[in-house]
């Protein structure tokens, strides 16, 4: 197997993927403890937070050179997106780094456009439609409450839209600051790409948000997991620990299964995306539906293991069960995203 063939098959870090996401652990556990995630939770968003992430260079890292970024490659942001779902961090820069992205594919924020540095820079936020059959209408938008920028499909159009006054934000489980949003409605509607390409280039910016939102869930699992362990490890029944208990400790098994499976994944479709995105179409899918499914049934595992604390109000547990569930819903039916996985590997099998 020559070196080429084995990075296909190998996922392992870099030295500098360590490191990057070392920093970015550190930073998610220092600025983002629950208690900020509780205070925002009625906008679904926290500027301040969002300015020292903008702060560190995490958005404009995720732009090619040609766009004024630092040009990180997709497999760089998935370690980003995994460590700020550890936190259930909110702030919109998924949402934002795929599609400033995708402004950038579609040569819409060359440096010298306008507003081209505030993108860069997050100073102003972007948004984008993430339901796989969203191609007209009304529609949810997951950040549209905070957005700036608000990129849709309308018809064979992909279009960039802005408000004078945001949409205003609807309450749903995941904490989200999402919105209904109208492109008949804007006060602004600017076509940044026609046709087949466009649609292609939206397509290509959809399989990136499945790609880091699926590592997103990772974290959040694995961070669920470290609490329902603690627990386990420090409750008592008998005189032992519940952790010894076949009905305890198999389950937390399970969950690291699928913590380093939907991690492997997640990596793997990323790497598939920045290396030969028409080999594997399926996989960054395929890792949502994957980790949309897993993350909530361990979540709620997570829950029922610390029994009647798990579900209180405050605990952190019932926090993230309630990401884990609401987060995958940004990409409208979850049975279409299937649909959607499903059809592109039985289209790379023929």
């Amino acid at each position: 197997m020559n070196r080429y063939e084995l990075r296909r098959q190998d996922y392992s870090l870099s030295g500098d993927q360590t490191e990057l996401q070392a920093v970015y652990a550190k930073f998610f556990r220092t600025r983002c403890p629950l208690d900020v995630v509780r205070a925002a939770e009625a906008t679904g968003f926290d500027k301040d937070l969002w300015e020292q992430l903008c702060a560190t260079g995490a958005t404009t890292m995720a732009l090619p050179e040609t766009a004024g970024g630092d040009g990180a490659t997709l497999v760089d942001l998935v370690l980003v997106a995994e460590e700020l779902g550890r936190t259930i961090a909110p702030v919109p820069w998924i949402d934002h780094v795929v599609g400033s992205r995708l402004l950038a594919r579609l040569d819409a924020l060359r440096p010298e456009a306008e507003h081209a540095a505030a993108i860069a820079e997050g100073r102003r936020i972007v948004a984008l439609d993430a339901r796989v059959d969203a191609t007209s209408g009304r529609r949810l938008i997951p950040a549209g409450a905070v957005a700036d920028h608000i990129l849709v499909r309308d018809g064979g159009d992909v279009v960039e839209l802005s408000f004078d006054a945001r949409p205003a934000k609807v309450d749903n489980i995941g904490r989200l600051p999402m919105a209904w949003v109208d492109p008949a409605a804007a006060d602004r509607r600017t076509v940044v790409g026609s046709g087949a390409r466009a649609l292609a280039a939206y397509e290509f910016a959809l399989d990136e948000w499945r790609a880091l939102t699926a590592a997103a869930l990772v974290g959040l699992v694995s961070e669920t997991l470290s609490v329902a362990v603690e627990f386990a490890k420090n409750r008592y029944t008998m005189g032992v620990p519940i952790s010894t208990l076949q009905g305890i400790s198999h389950p937390l098994a399970n969950i690291e299964i699928f913590v380093q499976g939907g991690r492997n994944l997640a990596r793997r479709a990323a790497w598939f995306l920045d290396n030969e995105p028409e080999a594997q179409r399926g996989l960054a899918a395929a890792a949502f539906v994957h980790a949309s499914e897993e993350a909530a049934k361990a979540a709620t595992m997570a829950v029922h293991i610390q029994g009647g604390l798990g579900v209180s109000a405050e605990s952190a547990s019932s926090a993230y069960l309630l990401r884990a569930r609401g987060w995958p819903l940004a990409a409208g039916d979850p049975g279409a995203s299937a649909v959607r996985a499903a059809e592109l590997f039985a289209a790379a099998s023929n």
